[in-house]
């Protein structure tokens, strides 16, 4: 049984393999943003008006661009700020929550969840932080009702029995802890787990570091993910990356575990071999929305 958190891991193996959550080992991504994330946003922030845009805006920034699998806060608001710049939306006179109390929050605080902005409303009074909490409170509510059965990507169960021989694994998300270890007993996975670090353990790369200072190399940790945020994360600590093909998700699976796996362990998955795939994953998420021009 995994713990939450790095509170009881201790360093086993020379190596160390972070996994994603949703859209990397689950294929929850979409049953998630679609039925639990967007739905509230809309209800919460008042965007009934142009529930259209809306629901595409956060489509983007959430599922089919470079910020897929962000965090919800700066994910949510970057799909007001595309809201804001769109010209069907100019046009029917909508006023938009600018949230600048949720900006200012997310600037200055590094863990992100629902089970820190609520106490951070409470203190300081902020309508806008009461208002992001309720949402956040809401989609955490309808996860938890609505998110049961969704298995593993095939392929993900065998790769962390076979990381298990050589590796310690962890859960490096930015899903709430409560939602990942929920999710992972219910298939059965979280046995092959270390630690299961989510939003309350802060963001990804604050996990890797913690990792990292418990004394493996950089070039024996490896995280697996399927968005550009875990990359990132990967490498502002000096760890090697596995992209998970957004689209492509078992092709991914089969490759790691014919292939990328034994590079890893062997010390040939640096280098080339790295850069072949990482340049093949950044061809499938766009940067711009399709309704911009240029």
């Amino acid at each position: 049984m995994s713990e939450l958190g790095l509170g009881n891991f201790s360093k086993e193996h020379d190596f160390l393999v972070g996994v994603d959550s949703d859209g990397c080992a689950f294929d929850s991504m979409e049953i998630k943003h679609k039925e639990c994330f967007i739905p509230n946003f809309i209800k919460h922030m008042g965007l009934q008006p142009i529930s259209k845009y809306a629901r595409e805006a956060c489509e983007f920034t959430n599922l089919y661009s470079k910020t897929r699998g962000a965090n919800r806060f700066p994910a949510y608001l970057l799909a007001l700020d595309l809201l804001e710049e769109r010209d069907e939306v100019k046009r029917r006179n909508v006023t938009l929550p600018r949230l600048q109390g949720v900006r200012d929050w997310v600037e200055r605080e590094t863990k992100l969840g629902t089970k820190t902005i609520g106490p951070e409303a409470e203190k300081t009074g902020d309508e806008d932080l009461k208002q992001a909490y309720t949402w956040s409170k809401a989609v955490d509510d309808a996860v938890n009702e609505m998110v049961h059965g969704v298995p593993p990507f095939p392929g993900v169960q065998d790769a962390l029995a076979k990381m298990n021989a050589q590796a310690d694994v962890i859960v490096c998300s930015a899903t709430p802890n409560g939602a990942l270890q929920k999710e992972w007993k219910e298939h059965g996975i979280d046995e092959f787990v270390k630690a299961i670090c989510g939003q309350e353990s802060g963001s990804k790369k604050e996990s890797l570091s913690a990792c990292k200072e418990m004394g493996y190399d950089t070039d024996k940790m490896l995280m697996i993910g399927d968005a550009p945020g875990d990359m990132k994360a990967a490498k502002a600590v000096g760890a090697l990356f596995f992209p998970i093909n957004p689209g492509h998700e078992e092709e991914s699976w089969v490759r790691f575990n014919q292939e990328a796996l034994d590079r890893f362990f062997a010390g040939t998955y640096a280098g080339e071999y790295e850069e072949k795939l990482i340049a093949e994953f950044e061809t499938f998420l766009p940067e711009h929305p399709p309704w911009k021009k240029g």
